[in-house]
């Protein structure tokens, strides 16, 4: 078991975020179409956190064309090229399933205030 530790340790990626449920996040994955490969950008409302460790993953909801789209994302999948957080929601549940049902303003979250 020691030796999958170690070999999920060197893989996990450091350059990552604290991300939380109702962040709004930025994905940036890398999509391949043909023999080109281009950074693709996915925003949206951290829907849920799921897993830990090697197998992390975030669900990410957006609203595109008036059509709910939601994406889960490996957190340290060589796919993913960077994740930016944009801004911290408060939530107060740790999946936001709620946010199927709400459209426009009643769907966006508060934003969180840092203590300084």
């Amino acid at each position: 078991m020691h030796v999958i530790q170690e070999l999920e340790r060197e893989q996990l990626r450091t350059d990552r975020p604290q991300i939380a449920s109702g962040d709004t996040v930025r994905v940036s994955v890398k999509v391949v179409e043909g023999n080109r490969e281009r950074i693709q950008v996915f925003e949206g409302t951290v829907m849920r956190m799921r897993g830990g460790g090697l197998n992390q993953s975030v669900t990410v909801r957006r609203v595109s064309s008036g059509v709910g789209v939601e994406r889960t994302f490996l957190v340290h999948a060589p796919r993913v090229e960077k994740i930016e957080v944009v801004r911290h929601g408060v939530a107060r549940r740790a999946q936001l399933y709620f946010l199927r049902d709400r459209v426009g303003k009643s769907a966006t979250l508060r934003e969180r205030r840092i203590a300084r």
